[in-house]
């Protein structure tokens, strides 16, 4: 985990040292499958390389999920551990969950048209590489997909 809170830091200076002029920042809205789990994901980058059509973009992202605890059980509103029986924190019966992610993603636009390229995903000790691919739908305004090992994504993604 210490490894995944440094690399957010190496990249949210890689994006605050970036030069204003060539930056632009990148929202995406996903339904992803991640590591097993289904849920939605939100994530930022600023592009530190842009040439041409060609980009280099780091960011960081949360993704939330169906959280399944099978070791814990609610009864009368309290939570329970199935293994011993005591009670324990009402966190462990709560069904949501949310992991924080860093990605940096290097892609080739051609102009108004489709755009191509290869990423790396890292969530909590796991760094995934993936494919992706987006197309321009309105101005400023992508549909975009990604695939990869452990990870699947398709969703909106926002130029500003």
């Amino acid at each position: 985990m210490k490894f995944a809170f440094a690399a957010l830091a190496v990249l949210a200076g890689a994006a605050a040292s970036a030069p204003a002029m060539a930056s632009v920042v990148t929202a995406e809205a996903n339904v992803a499958r991640s590591e097993g789990d289904w849920g939605g994901e939100l994530a930022v980058g600023v592009p530190v390389i842009q040439d041409g059509g060609f980009a280099i973009t780091p960011g960081v992202g949360l993704f939330f999920h169906d959280r399944d605890h099978p070791g814990y059980y609610h009864d009368n509103g309290d939570c329970f551990s199935k293994q011993s029986g005591n009670q324990v924190s009402g966190g462990k019966c709560d069904d949501s969950g949310t992991k924080i992610f860093a990605k940096v993603e290097a892609t080739y636009r051609l102009p108004m048209a489709l755009a191509v390229g290869v990423g790396a995903r890292l969530t909590g000790d796991n760094l995934r590489p993936y494919g992706t691919v987006s197309m321009p739908v309105f101005p400023h305004i992508d549909v975009k997909g990604n695939l990869g090992d452990h990870y699947v994504a398709a969703g909106l993604q926002a130029r500003f």
